[in-house]
């Protein structure tokens, strides 16, 4: 067994004080031996006894290099890792009387977010005397749903918290909404190819 400098999480070779174990490997038979005839094995064979299964009855236990044995572990480990697909969470900021080409523009990136895989987190900030249009920011926020109900799903309904009204949106799968996107993009009117050839500021407005 090679030196390893990391905690042992397993239990190799002499560690191992049960009677019997099962011991499995690759074009080695599955079958119930004692333990001095696995360690026996083991050294014929090169490699090291490794305690797979200990809540076993028997143990199971692999023959095979233990830092082999770890290497495997690491790199499913890291597989698993990478086919983790990371979600964002993006904001879209409204006003209670957003106007339609800020609208148009806002709607377009939410389709991008959404269909990138992200959450878009969508609210209306109601500065001052404004939080009397609330209802006008619920109107506008079940719109904006409704007009990406082909590329996401609702998470939350549109809730007050303090002078925000927000609703969650999170992506559908990839795919499910390649072709109400481009019908979206569409029908963004005549407004949004007006805001496409700007710069978009609105982007930034707070």
């Amino acid at each position: 067994m090679k030196g390893d400098n990391k905690k042992q999480q397993y239990r190799v070779n002499e560690q191992i004080h049960v009677r019997e174990v099962r011991i499995v490997g690759e074009g080695i038979e599955s079958k119930v031996i004692p333990t001095r005839d696995a360690l026996q094995l083991a050294d014929q064979m090169g490699v090291d006894l490794v305690e797979i299964s200990p809540t076993a009855q028997p143990p199971v236990c692999r023959l095979i290099d233990y830092s082999k044995f770890l290497y495997q572990i690491k790199k499913k480990a890291k597989e698993m890792k990478a086919k983790q697909v990371k979600i964002d969470v993006k904001e879209i900021r409204f006003g209670p009387q957003t106007a339609e080409a800020d609208y148009a523009f806002k709607l377009k990136h939410a389709i991008e977010f959404l269909t990138q895989g992200n959450k878009v987190k969508a609210y209306v900030f109601f500065k001052g005397r404004s939080i009397v249009f609330k209802e006008q920011g619920e109107v506008l926020l079940l719109r904006l749903a409704n007009d990406l109900e082909d590329v996401g799903k609702v998470e939350s309904m549109p809730s007050l918290e303090g002078k925000k009204m927000i609703i969650m949106l999170a992506p559908k799968k990839p795919g499910s909404g390649n072709q109400k996107k481009k019908e979206q993009q569409k029908q963004a009117t005549p407004a949004l190819q007006q805001v496409e050839k700007e710069t978009p500021e609105e982007e930034n407005e707070e």
